[in-house]
């Protein structure tokens, strides 16, 4: 699937926040002509912005009925309109109802003010600018309003208190719904094995380090059935290991590299990044390469296998870490890597699929604290 700029005026190939071009068809002949939006809910998550905003703008913009089924993701829209018709639109709502006037950047949230104004609330500038009241929309939305953004609410539940009719908050690539593309590119390890619910008990965190144990570990990982090794990773992880002085090379020439090979749209790509990338300093290295993995992991199975090879570094690689767990989660949480409802379902399960179930149970058990302070934060902002 094609990704451009939500600022299409920003030439940058590198530039941090995309969005998937429109796809269009058309559907009935004559006057009962329709314009099926095929792909408007990806566009819509890439844009933090909910499907129904964006399709009533075309609406008002192109002089059309729509008809909006988000229960089966089916969008229409009145009469013939190519895709590229289509996205010029779309820039005109992005300009008004997206980015932020004062730096152009996309991270803004929705707010409904006193005095029922819309105003845009920029987290990369700080910047609070009105949307202008006479287009048509903003009555749309006055009407209905956006609902609460539980993550932010979250993040500020100890403290601050949040609007309760917001919505969007920095989403960028790694929001994207891919759906198209993450369904047929699969893990290194197949499909998704079946999980053990955990039994959480008072144990110690630590892993086994002892002779028995290791080998006992790796007879289990040479067990698991992680599928034949395609020419183009063996490729890709010779290439990210052989770097000058036993260097990595820089993002940038990363994601050059991966894009040569075609794999930015595999899910094995991040398990392989979450491998090599980090070490025994992986919360600063997060924040390090946050803007290569934002691009990177753009859906809920992107979020799973980053944290499978994370998991899987861990576990075999840097024991030590477990007791960071909490702390690693956090830090992925915090940097919109991950999502929390994947974190709470990666939690809440032990699975085989990347290291030793005994492993696998006792990173979870290490994440406890944080699955916590979720939970601390849920009742925080349902009190609020």
């Amino acid at each position: 699937m094609s990704l451009v700029n939500i600022c299409r005026d920003n030439n940058d190939p590198f530039y941090r926040y995309k969005m998937p071009l429109i796809q269009a068809k058309s559907e009935g002949s004559g006057n009962g002509i329709k314009t099926n939006i095929l792909n408007l809910s990806e566009v819509a998550t890439a844009l933090a912005r909910p499907a129904s905003y964006v399709m009533k703008y075309f609406g008002f913009e192109l002089g059309a009925q729509t008809s909006i089924d988000n229960k089966n993701e089916r969008y229409l829209i009145n009469g013939l309109h190519d895709p590229e018709k289509l996205q010029d639109s779309l820039d005109g709502f992005i300009e008004r109802f997206v980015l932020c006037p004062q730096c152009k950047n996309p991270e803004t949230v929705l707010e409904i003010a006193a005095g029922e104004n819309l105003q845009r609330d920029c987290k990369a500038c700080g910047k609070i600018t009105k949307v202008n009241p006479s287009y048509k929309l903003v009555s749309y939305i006055l009407k209905n309003p956006p609902k609460d953004a539980s993550k932010k609410q979250k993040k500020s539940a100890s403290g601050k208190t949040a609007s309760a009719n917001v919505i969007g908050g920095g989403k960028s690539i790694s929001d994207i719904a891919n759906r198209q593309q993450g369904s047929g590119s699969g893990s290194a390890s197949g499909e998704d094995k079946p999980a053990e619910k955990v039994v959480v008990k008072d144990e110690d965190w630590s892993v086994d380090m002892s002779e028995e144990a290791i080998k006992a570990r790796a007879k289990e990982l040479e067990k698991l059935n992680i599928g034949e090794a395609r020419a183009k990773y063996e490729d890709f992880g010779k290439w990210l290991l052989e770097g000058d002085d036993g260097e990595l090379p820089n993002d940038v020439e990363i994601y050059k590299k991966i894009l040569s090979l075609d794999i930015a749209g595999d899910r094995q790509t991040v398990e392989v990044l979450a491998q090599v990338l980090f070490d025994d300093d992986m919360i600063d290295q997060i924040d390090a390469h946050k803007g290569l993995l934002l691009k990177l992991v753009t859906d809920e199975k992107f979020e799973k296998s980053l944290l499978g090879g994370i998991e899987r570094t861990i576990g075999t690689q840097h024991p030590d870490l477990v007791k960071q767990v909490s702390k690693i989660l956090m830090a992925l949480y915090d940097e919109d890597l991950v999502s929390e409802d994947v974190i709470r379902d990666w939690g809440s399960h032990v699975s085989k699929k990347y290291v030793d179930k005994e492993t696998s149970r006792n990173i979870r058990k290490a994440a406890r604290p944080f699955l916590k302070w979720l939970d601390e934060a849920d009742d925080e902002s349902d009190d609020e």
